[in-house]
Order: C-alpha cells, then structure tokens, then sequence
C-alpha cells in the first residue's frame, strides 16, 4: 500500500537532502507525521522564516538574514586575518572550534577544468577586491585536501604573490589519530609538515 500523494511527495523531496536515501527520509517523514505538534509544525514554520529571510552575504558569501553578516560587520573581525574557505558548511565548520577570530571569505566552490569552473565562476575576483581594500595581512587558506582544493590554493597563492601573507592550514596526523588507521597520503603530509618537540 502506497503513501497518500502529499506524503510521497514529501518523501521525495527529503530524500534529496545530503545523507538521507528514499528508506531514510520515509522513517523521517513517519517520524514528523507521529509528532506533528512536537516537530512537523515547528519545523514546518522555522523552515518557511528561513525561506523568507535567508540570504547569502553581499562581502564573504556566507549565509545570514541581512545582506552584511554578523561576522562581516563585526569590528573585533577585522584583524588583518582573512580565512579562504570553498562552502558556507566549512565555514560554520570552523566557527565551530572556536579559534579562528578574523574574517572569512567563502569561494563557492573549486576550480575545475573538467566541470569548466574557473576563477570567474568562483568568488576569486571578489576576493582579490578584498586583500585590496580591506586592509588583509594574512590569508589563510583553508581548502580542502583534495586535488581541485590544492589547485585552488596554488592559483589564488599566485594570484596574492607579493601583495600579502598567504598560509595554509597544517595537514597531518589528526588529534587522537592512530598511524595504522590513516592513509598513505596523510602520513605523507605529517611527516613532510613535522615540527621540533
């Protein structure tokens, strides 16, 4: 026996997420449905503010709900440090240890010459207006260990040559981490990035 219409669509619509697959989102939506009053109308309202007020930031790309986020408009933010990240989900990723206080600047994305993504269809040219104007003494690049994030860090790299302080975020052997678990190139990278005790 299938599920009313309205319920399959939501199913369907779910199970678009990142993580959940079509049995997944079924238990979710059964699960909204038994706690209506608790969960689906609560849920239901938050997710109908987002939509009306969720907006990307006009200077760094993250998301808030006015056009200047409360990172881009705080002044104890502008110390000379800007983080270069590839998505907003990084960025609340590092806001979350809580130890970075300088300002972000999120790509939208890699470079990618199989996808045809260059330096136009990312926020490279924004962030070049930005170390300009902005008063940047540090960038810090925090991009992915990936091939496309590594050609991104070499050509936004290229791209600051001269003008200011580019760093990366240290690679390696990970808090907690056991040697036998991880693979060869994180081993690589620890060993090449290794610091006197």
């Amino acid at each position: 026996m299938s599920a009313p219409t309205d319920l399959e669509n939501l199913i369907e619509l779910m199970a678009r997420l990142p993580g959940l697959g079509p049995r997944s989102a079924r238990r979710a939506v059964l699960h909204l449905v038994k706690k209506r009053a608790l969960v689906l109308m609560p849920l239901a309202d938050a997710m109908q503010q987002v939509a009306e007020t969720a907006r990307e930031c006009l200077n760094c790309g993250n998301i808030g709900t006015t056009d200047l986020c409360a990172i881009c408009e705080s002044e104890k933010r502008a110390n000379g440090e800007l983080c270069i990240v590839e998505d907003v989900a990084d960025l609340w990723a590092m806001e979350r240890a809580a130890v970075f206080r300088g300002r972000y600047h999120v790509l939208g994305g890699t470079l990618s010459a199989l996808d045809a993504i260059g330096p136009e269809e990312l926020r490279i040219p924004k962030l070049i207006d930005r170390v300009a104007t902005e008063g940047i003494e540090e960038v810090i690049l925090a991009l992915n260990a990936t091939v496309d994030g590594q050609t991104t860090a070499h050509y936004i790299a290229d791209q600051l040559e001269g003008r200011v302080k580019v760093t990366s975020l240290a690679q390696g052997v990970p808090i907690g981490g056991e040697l036998d678990y991880l693979d060869d190139g994180t081993i690589g990278a620890a060993l090449r990035a290794r610091k006197s005790v």
